[in-house]
């Protein structure tokens, strides 16, 4: 088998080992209720603990939409998923998961945690209201960065969805959520 040929049928198997683990939302670590609510609320907490911007976010949101672990692997086709909790006012509301594709210049396998912070009732009902939220669109959601100096600013509470990512691992080093997908999700089913 000439080296061309062999090349291709290795990234098509790392493409498809991808996309069987990610690609099925019921595909991910939490299996049932009680363990995304106890994986969501490490979340939370770690990160309360890590960030004091999110800290002081947490009593002025409405809501926080915490996913505890989205796995992201591919090579040249990649896929990432996971399972999450919103909170309102401290108790689970619903369950969502995340999921989307892509295809071109990657390679690895990485996971991290993001929460969301609905700053207001309108982002929630959004949330609710659609069948699918792809973030990037509608409500505007502003990413705070990583960086101990950064701060949030006027600017960045006037969005709608404050966006938290933390406790990358892996090898990818890319944890845009740009055109994932948030859905609901029954983990009873």
């Amino acid at each position: 088998m000439d080296t061309t040929r062999r090349n291709i049928i290795h990234i098509a198997a790392a493409a498809a080992a991808s996309l069987v683990l990610l690609g099925s939302p019921h595909a991910s670590a939490a299996s049932d209720a009680a363990e995304i609510d106890q994986d969501a609320t490490a979340a939370l907490t770690r990160l309360y603990h890590i960030d004091r911007r999110a800290a002081a976010l947490r009593p002025k949101a409405a809501g926080v939409l915490i996913f505890p672990k989205i796995v992201k692997a591919g090579f040249i086709f990649g896929a990432q998923g996971g399972k999450g909790a919103l909170r309102i006012g401290g108790r689970t509301h619903r369950y969502y998961t995340i999921a989307a594709a892509s295809f071109g210049l990657q390679a690895g396998v990485e996971w991290f945690s993001y929460a969301l912070f609905f700053m207001d009732r309108k982002a929630l009902r959004y949330l609710d209201q659609s069948d699918g939220w792809a973030v990037g669109t509608d409500p505007n959601v502003a990413v705070i960065d990583q960086g101990v100096g950064a701060s949030i600013s006027s600017t960045t509470l006037a969005k709608q969805v404050i966006a938290f990512p933390f406790g990358l691992n892996g090898l990818m080093a890319d944890i845009s959520l740009q055109g994932s997908k948030i859905t609901t999700y029954n983990p009873n089913d």
